[in-house]
């Protein structure tokens, strides 16, 4: 099979937008990995298989998946031509955390209305000048979102906290918090467990126990994260690598092509409209 991938990217002058990210993939496996925001997805074409906290889910036609922050999850194409997705990265002013549970529990929303919102929020945000009409539509997708989330309504089952609240997880809750303080200096494991004062394998045990990724999965995917933001920036590849904690740019381009799909190098000819 011939591998194709298209990729486009690109940051809009819209409050709570994050990042705009449209890709066509005939076979690409995202390993697991984390994001500080929303993932609010569309797949157009295809279908998109992925775990979040440790459940198979997938992209029926016609769905919204909207991935919270900070959760673990992976994806990979669900059929044998691939996928073609839009996404729109979010951040917690359009949508706060009080909803990640909700959205950890169901993350496929089958919702004509949210789906028709999200595309026609996708087709105004290809066209730079639109910004008044985006905030408009964004803030009616909010306003769905939270409808159909309902955090006051407890279901049957339902998680009410973000994987990792539990008390018992105290200690990976506290090596999350190093790993988030040292992004890009980065931290050694007998350092974490000095710190932390915890036997090292029980650190990494602990931690992938309550977030569903290892240490080192987690620590990689928030400088790809790092990384995306610095090269939407306008900043060259070369001197993001460093920037974003990773030894050198063959170092930086191995993960963010294995985490973003493409090279950091097209990832930013593609960039349009950033400021």
């Amino acid at each position: 099979m011939q591998l194709r991938q298209e990729v486009s990217a690109w940051r809009p002058r819209v409050a709570g937008v994050v990042e705009v990210f449209h890709a066509r993939f005939t076979a690409h496996a995202y390993p697991m990995h984390v994001h500080d925001e929303w993932t609010l997805l569309i797949v157009d074409d295809g279908a998109v298989r992925y775990d979040l906290d440790r459940h198979r889910r997938g992209t029926p036609g016609g769905t919204v998946s909207l991935l919270p922050p900070q959760v673990a999850h992976n994806g990979s194409a669900a059929t044998s031509h691939g996928f073609r997705k839009r996404v729109v990265y979010l951040d917690t002013t359009v949508l706060d955390e009080r909803y990640i549970g909700a959205a950890v529990d169901g993350p496929d929303l089958a919702d004509s209305v949210l789906r028709r919102r999200v595309g026609q929020l996708h087709r105004v945000l290809t066209s730079p000048g639109d910004e008044l009409e985006a905030e408009s539509r964004l803030a009616l997708i909010g306003e769905r979102l939270r409808a159909l989330l309902r955090p006051g309504v407890e279901l049957p089952g339902a998680r009410t906290e973000p994987p990792g609240a539990d008390p018992r997880h105290a200690i990976a809750g506290s090596l999350r918090e190093l790993l988030d303080e040292r992004v890009v200096a980065g931290v050694s494991l007998q350092e974490a467990a000095a710190l932390i004062q915890a036997h090292p394998a029980h650190l990494v045990r602990s931690f992938s126990a309550a977030f569903g990724i290892a240490p080192h999965q987690y620590l990689t995917s928030r400088r790809v994260a790092l990384g995306r933001r610095l090269l939407l920036d306008g900043r060259p590849a070369a001197e993001v690598a460093i920037e974003a904690g990773f030894h050198d740019q063959s170092h930086f381009t191995r993960h963010f092509k294995r985490l973003v799909g493409t090279t950091p190098g097209r990832y930013a000819c593609r960039i349009h409209g950033s400021v």
